[in-house]
């Protein structure tokens, strides 16, 4: 009898610390690796100096930005990131913000981290006052619209948490910067860049589109949702593929059509498309949406042998993230969690097969040629979609 008893003890006491494994095993969420990955972000990337970051990691000094189109400025040695990739860091901390009640620990982080290395980046000796690509203390850089965008979508979504004043402010600065950029050439749309007055883009128009219907949202004045579908209308006649309903990247000034396709373009389109319908309660708007998101999972995911979930192509990660916001737009609206799902799948693979001993993630989805040198824009790619995901309770 003792001996069986001690036999029962023993599968109680098993049983109990399976569960309790378990349990710690379910106690990791999406919000807990999206908190871990930002602080990896600033263990690695940071500066004991300001509140910079590095752009690559292990610090690369032969590494040059391809993504400029000035030859002359990416030949030059940067200490620091270019501000498209630092900007990644205030998305990230935004979308953590999101996920709690008490917003006073990451606001503390936007206020005291981001947004004072942001400042490096102001550029007030040119008019109107814009955000260049490069540190204020280096020789005068290149002002891109779409970079400037970004950052007014991301203030604009800092405002809508917090109702902070001064975000708002920031925004409708970048907001007039914005505007500078469009004239009547080609009926209308906005540059890429301020600096080359050659092109007129997608990433620059779909996003542009965003950033007016969150103003829109964060002030009711009606002009920001006037602009919001004029420059949504615009994009989609001018730069949608009429044959796959996805978008190319942009349009020259003599008529020629740039026809790659990035996730991001389709995306920003997709989530201007669902706060079009969102405010307005058109139909077509709904409609635009729902193709676009079939054509997006269609192109940019694929299916793989021995996976059951049709996995992400190879792109810039940060590309793909902003893709799923538009899928969350659209999820907010239907309800419909099947895009949602896909995506969380890609993240827990990425999780547990992506990530190398430092805790920071490769690019590659294949798993077939990962790098030692990680790029910042990446894992703060990451951070966002683990915090984006997290509020619906992955």
């Amino acid at each position: 009898m003792k001996q069986i008893n001690w036999i029962r003890t023993i599968s109680l006491l098993t049983g109990l610390y399976c569960l309790t494994v378990q349990a710690q095993v379910k106690k990791e969420t999406f919000s807990d690796r999206a908190q871990k990955s930002l602080d990896v972000i600033y263990e690695k990337y940071g500066s004991t100096e300001n509140k910079l970051l590095i752009e690559k990691y292990p610090f690369d000094e032969n590494f040059k930005a391809d993504y400029l189109n000035n030859n002359e400025q990416a030949a030059q040695q940067k200490k620091y990131a270019y501000l498209w990739p630092f900007s990644g860091s205030f998305s990230a901390v935004n979308a953590l913000m999101e996920l709690s009640a008490d917003k006073t620990g990451q606001q503390k982080v936007l206020d005291q981290q981001v947004l004072v290395g942001l400042q490096a980046y102001r550029d007030d000796r040119r008019s109107p006052v814009g955000y260049a690509s490069y540190i204020n203390s280096a020789p005068a850089s290149d002002r891109f619209y779409d970079d400037n965008i970004w950052l007014g979508i991301d203030f604009t979504d800092s405002y809508l948490q917090t109702k902070k004043a001064d975000y708002l402010r920031h925004a409708k600065e970048i907001w007039d910067f914005v505007k500078s950029g469009e004239d009547d050439k080609l009926g209308g749309g906005i540059y890429w860049c301020e600096q080359k007055k050659e092109s007129k883009n997608t990433c620059s128009n779909a996003p542009a589109a965003v950033f007016a219907l969150k103003l829109f949202e964060a002030t009711k004045q009606q002009h920001y949702l006037n602009e919001g579908r004029r420059l949504y209308e615009w994009t989609k006649a001018g730069l949608q593929d009429p044959d796959d309903k996805l978008y190319w990247d942009n349009i020259q000034l003599n008529g020629g059509i740039g026809k790659a396709k990035y996730s991001y373009n389709s995306g920003q389109m997709l989530q201007a498309a669902v706060l079009l319908y969102k405010l307005t309660k058109e139909k077509k708007y709904l409609i635009d949406a729902q193709q676009l998101a079939e054509a997006c999972l269609s192109y940019f995911f694929q299916r793989r042998e021995g996976i059951d979930f049709p996995v992400l192509k190879n792109s810039n990660v940060w590309f793909h993230a902003v893709m799923m916001r538009g899928y969350i737009s659209l999820f907010e609206q239907t309800g419909d969690k099947r895009y949602m799902d896909i995506f969380a799948k890609n993240l827990e693979w990425a999780w547990h097969k992506m990530r190398d001993q430092d805790g920071l993630f490769d690019a590659d989805w294949t798993l077939e040629k990962p790098k030692k040198s990680k790029w910042l824009l990446d894992q703060c790619a990451f951070v966002e979609m683990y915090a984006r995901l997290a509020k619906f309770g992955y």
